[in-house]
């Protein structure tokens, strides 16, 4: 494939030495006259192990060149990688001044080529970047329709300072974010040998994909050091702690609770983050991070009753009240906290959980319900057909199977907010999901 880089950085330097090993016809472009020299030598512009060999072997096949001239790199090319810079404006937001320069001097070529083109957003942008920012300046400057007459995609890195070769070649997933299918299919083809999953999202998925991976990867570290900061100050190893930990591949690495919903709760949970947060705040040891995590389960219980309160319906119907579906455990249960807060801004509610309602005239937790929460389990209603009938909302709560069938089989007039995950993606009509 014929393919130009634009942005001869880190990023671009790589993948231009990389895809040319790989047989491709690659082009790298750059407004610094020194890195091009660089590429054309066949030395390296950055410190990378193994890249130099790479850049060497591309420019001794042939596959392998740099320029400054955008235009005939281009019009040489079917294939557009955009890996400039996006650098860190004082506010946190992003310096967008590179993307939008290339954006122009692409689109600019793109008026007079008559081959279909692909232009792929390699650099790190955020949400919406593609779609409010690359597009249209190449639409204008082109005077043709993204996804018609020219691809558009989205292509993020993860690449690793001083492994990024090995990274490469061994991705533990290749992430195409697609406007157009074509250009789908263009970089599918691409990557092909590669032995990795490929993931086809929408430009926007993508986009989200590449800045939730960093930011998880900066939140581990975090972790892992107050962690280590707490263990020492009780006179315990960090490291062995956090070495067990990550043994447990069934639960704490893995895919399990790393699913978008509702709030924690239950017996466990929240005592023991507050647990370990007072033992470090007694031992001196500051943990912003571990701090954090009750503040943050609390403001996820307000965002679904904002997102109540937002459909303007005063007949509410919660479906579930325990923290979790298979059990009547109300202790610390996210979903008495909602209960409580429609009961107190006038909503009428109804609440239909049949393992609570079981537990109220049986279990062990009847004493809890009677004296804890009794202005709460008094909207109990055992009648599931009567508690949807009289709703004009209904809260899914929690994973009960039972309220899976309300959004596959729709009740008219009724809306439905999906705490659970029961929604394959917001429905419209008033119907959403907490965090979809």
């Amino acid at each position: 494939m014929r393919i130009s880089i634009f942005g001869l950085g880190y990023v671009g330097a790589v993948c231009a030495g990389c895809l040319s090993a790989r047989g491709h016809d690659v082009i790298g472009v750059d407004v610094s006259t020194a890195k091009i020299d660089l590429i054309n030598q066949g030395k390296s512009p950055i410190v990378e192990p193994g890249l130099e060999e790479l850049l060497q072997q591309g420019r001794q096949t042939g596959r392998l060149r740099g320029t400054t001239d955008v235009a005939e790199a281009v019009a040489s090319s079917d294939l557009s990688f955009i890996c400039v810079g996006t650098p860190s404006k004082k506010n946190g937001d992003l310096e967008l001044d590179y993307i939008e320069s290339v954006c122009r001097e692409i689109g600019f070529v793109l008026r007079n080529k008559s081959e279909r083109h692909t232009v792929v957003v390699r650099s790190t942008v955020l949400p919406g970047t593609v779609k409010n920012v690359v597009i249209p300046i190449l639409e204008d400057c082109s005077g043709k329709t993204a996804g018609v007459d020219f691809g558009v995609a989205v292509n993020p890195e993860f690449l690793r300072e001083s492994t990024a070769i090995k990274d490469y070649d061994h991705p533990p997933m290749t992430v195409i974010g697609e406007l157009d299918k074509a250009a789908g299919d263009a970089l599918e083809s691409l990557y092909s040998e590669l032995d990795a999953p490929i993931i086809r999202k929408d430009v926007e998925v993508a986009e989200m994909i590449k800045y939730t991976c960093n930011v998880w990867h900066a939140t581990k570290v975090t972790f892992a050091n107050e962690i280590g900061n707490i263990a020492k100050a009780v006179g315990v190893d960090g490291r062995e702690v956090m070495d067990v930990v990550c043994q447990d591949h069934k639960l704490n690495l893995s895919k399990y609770y790393m699913r978008p919903g509702f709030a924690f709760g239950g017996s466990c949970l929240p005592k023991d983050v507050r647990a370990l947060n007072y033992r470090a705040t007694s031992l001196d040891v500051d943990t912003p991070l571990i701090g954090s995590l009750m503040r943050s389960n609390v403001a996820q219980v307000q965002h679904a009753f904002d997102i109540i309160s937002s459909h303007d319906k005063r007949k509410v119907a919660l479906l579930g009240l325990s923290f979790k579906a298979g059990t009547d455990d109300l202790r610390e249960s996210p979903l008495v906290e909602l209960a409580e807060m429609l009961i107190g801004k006038g909503f009428d509610l109804s609440i239909y959980d049949r393992n609570v309602e079981y537990a109220r005239v049986h279990g062990a937790n009847k004493e809890y319900i009677e004296s804890k929460i009794p202005h709460v389990s008094s909207l109990l209603d055992s009648d599931f057909e009567r508690v949807i009938e009289r709703a004009d909302l209904i809260v899914l709560g929690n994973a009960d199977e039972r309220f899976r069938g309300l959004v596959e089989h729709k009740l008219e007039g009724k809306q439905i907010v999906d705490l659970v995950g029961f929604m394959s993606h917001a429905s419209g009509n008033g119907s959403e999901g907490i965090c979809w």
